[in-house]
Parts: C-alpha cells; sequence; structure tokens
C-alpha cells in the first residue's frame, strides 16, 4: 500500500543505504564493524537496521538497555551483541541466557556475573576502562586488578575490552590522542600479564574514518551506517547515503485574506491574500516548535509559517502554485533536486543530527524501502 494513502506522516528508511554504508567501513577499517543500533537504531528501526547492517558485513550489534538486546534476540539475530550501557545485576541472567556480552566496570558487577554464570552458564564480559569520556568505566590504573578478577572466574568469560572517545569527531583536539595512549597502555599492561583478551574496541564513527591507528580489533560505527556525518568539522565521505526521509502531505488548502493570524497566537499575519497549506505533523512527532521552519512541496522550499502545533504545522504556498490537498511534502530527506538534511534541521533547533533522528515519535510509521 501507498503510505500516502494509509498514514497522516511517515519515515521511509532505505535498507539498501544502510547495507552500503556499512560495507563501505568494513572496507575502510579492515577490522570487525559494530553495527551500533540503541535508540531503536537512531530512529531508523532497530531489527532491520541491524538486519541490513548484517548483510554489508556487520560482526557485532551494539545496544545500551537490556530491553533493546532482548528484542534482537527475539526477532531471531543470532550474532553477537553487546550491550555497551549499565546492567541492572537483576538482568544479568537474562543476558547471559540470551548470549548478549555485558560491560562491566567494577568488582561487584564481575561478583554478579560470576554468580550467575554458576547457575545459568557463561556470562560473556568486556571490560569497561574511562580513559577520559567520564562517564561509565573504570580507571586504567584498575584495569589489570579487574582483568585479574574476571579470568579468576570460570563461570564468566573475558570477552573483551574497550574505552570510548570523547572528541573524536574533533579532529584538531589532541583528546583522542591522550585517550588512544592510555587505552593502549592498559593493553600493553594486560598483554604483559598475559590477560589481553580477543577483542579491543575504541573507535566511533568518527575515530573508524579518521584514526586507523585506533580501530584495534573492532570499530563501534552508529551515526556514520545511517549515513549521518559524525559532526560538522568530520563529515562522511561521499560515497556515504543518508536513509530515512521523513515525509507527510498537505491535508487541506485554503486561500485566506491579508491580515489573517495563522496557528495558535497569531505569530504570523497574512500581508496579503496568501495560500496556505496544513501538514498533519506536529511536535508530538517530533518535529521541534521552532520559528523558522523549511519543508518541502513539490521539490521547492516551502516556508513553515506560524507556531507549530501538537499534530499540525501550516506552510506557506504562494512559491509552489500547483500544489494541492495530497501533495507530498518532505520534511527530512530529498524531494526533486533538493534535500534538507538532518544536519540542516539540527543547525536550525539548535542540536545535532543525532537528536533529530533519535526523536521522531514512534507514532510515525517507518517503512523500509
Amino acid at each position: 500500500m501507498n503510505p500516502q494513502h494509509a498514514y497522516s506522516s511517515w519515515a521511509e528508511v532505505d535498507l539498501s543505504a544502510i547495507e552500503a554504508n556499512v560495507g563501505l567501513l568494513v572496507k575502510h577499517t579492515g577490522v570487525r564493524v559494530m553495527a551500533v543500533v540503541k535508540a531503536d537504531g537512531y530512529g531508523h528501526g532497530a531489527v532491520p537496521v541491524a538486519k541490513a547492517a548484517i548483510r554489508g558485513g556487520a560482526a557485532w550489534c551494539g545496544v545500551a538497555r537490556v530491553e533493546e538486546a532482548l528484542e534482537l534476540r527475539q526477532a531471531r539475530i543470532e550474532g553477537p551483541i553487546l550491550l555497551l550501557g549499565w546492567v541492572p545485576p537483576s538482568r544479568i541472567r537474562a543476558m547471559a541466557e540470551a548470549q548478549v556480552s555485558i560491560a562491566v566496570w567494577d568488582p561487584d558487577q564481575i561478583q554478579a556475573a560470576a554468580a550467575t554464570g554458576q547457575a545459568g552458564g557463561p556470562v560473556r564480559l568486556h571490560l569497561k576502562i574511562d580513559t577520559g569520556m567520564s562517564r561509565l568505566g573504570a580507571p586504567p590504573e584498575q584495569a589489570l586488578e579487574l582483568a585479574r578478577l574476571i579470568s579468576a572466574r570460570p563461570e564468566i568469560v573475558f570477552e573483551g575490552v574497550f574505552t570510548h572517545f570523547a572528541r573524536a569527531d574533533e579532529p584538531s583536539q589532541p583528546t583522542t590522542v591522550a585517550q588512544a595512549k592510555a587505552f593502549n597502555a592498559v593493553l600493553e599492561t594486560l598483554r604483559a600479564a598475559g590477560l589481553r583478551p580477543e577483542l579491543a574496541h575504541a573507535a566511533n564513527s568518527a575515530a573508524a574514518l579518521t584514526r586507523p591507528e585506533a580501530a584495534f580489533d573492532m570499530v563501534r560505527t552508529g551515526i556514520a551506517i545511517y549515513g549521518l556525518h559524525p559532526s560538522n568539522a568530520c563529515p562522511l565521505p561521499s560515497s556515504f547515503r543518508s536513509a530515512l526521509t521523513w515525509k507527510t502531505q498537505l491535508a487541506q488548502v485554503k486561500t485566506l485574506p491579508a491580515g489573517r493570524g495563522v496557528s495558535y497566537g497569531h505569530a504570523y499575519v497574512t500581508r496579503e491574500v496568501e495560500r496556505i497549506g496544513t501538514v498533519p505533523v506536529g511536535y508530538a512527532d517530533g518535529f521541534r516548535r521552532v520559528e523558522g521552519g523549511i519543508v518541502l512541496v513539490k521539490g521547492r522550499r516551502t516556508p513553515i509559517v506560524g507556531r507549530v502545533c501538537m499534530d499540525q504545522i501550516l506552510v506557506q504556498l504562494d512559491g509552489v502554485p500547483d500544489a494541492v490537498e495530497g501533495s507530498e511534502v518532505v520534511l527530512l530527506g530529498q524531494q526533486g533536486g533538493d534535500k534538507i538534511s538532518a544536519e540542516e534541521i539540527a543547525q536550525r533547533w539548535a542540536t545535532i543530527n543525532y537528536e533529530v533522528v533519535c526523536g521522531i515519535g514512534r507514532r510515525v510509521p517507518r517503512i523500509n524501502v
């Protein structure tokens, strides 16, 4: 069924773009690629994205929550999965039974994993080292002690060690070099003690693209697999393709006289006779209540006028005289010869492209194409 006949607003996800982007990363890095599909695949749909990424060559999937890991397993995604965030102790057994690897960084977590392993099979652990992100992770000086604690328990498997770069998308910053140096020192300490696990990983999308020395045994790529730039300072190569297009349509087109107020508060008042279109999408769908918005209608940039409502926006159609009720409206993506990127929207909303796509609401259906 044509989505335009079924939905008020929908997002089309080009899975072939995700598959191709992962393939480019596999070729570029020469190591295992983890496709990070947390936050419902950055708003693209975790399960179809994971399947497309695996087709493209991804060796692992990465998630942030127990529920995200279980969703992949319930969808019969059988490859390795790493839960990158915190696991409540009561859910460690569920992760072990689902054969999901988990991150740890303190002795209590390791003991809890060992206790779970005694009852329900081995628990696979990745030791998280905080080299400068200052979020989760053990300080580098504790790495050897924790590695020994993991390796001493037969109920758990020391599968990996990892860190996370804080400023890899800022190429001129020395922070990433310092973090990589600290992580290399940890790896050398573990290697000297005979405790270096099979997998060491540190690079996010930005580092995977720009720092081959930080690839180690695997890279964890999120934003790049969706064809979105890690940052303005770290753009993707032109061979990458953005995967998501957010669409809606004109629900009504009317001609208003001069001096007519439009939308709540009459923040916009027509200056002359104007054609105004009503579009069934609003801030409840993730389209922010920010002035100065633009959409594409008939391939032409069309201004949003008046305040964004919960379920609707209004657009000024004088520049698109052939627009009629039912005409497709593109909020994010390409139409005709023009494109509104997530990066452009992020700049207008004073945020980042990650938040733009992750913020598209669940009541917006994702249609895989």
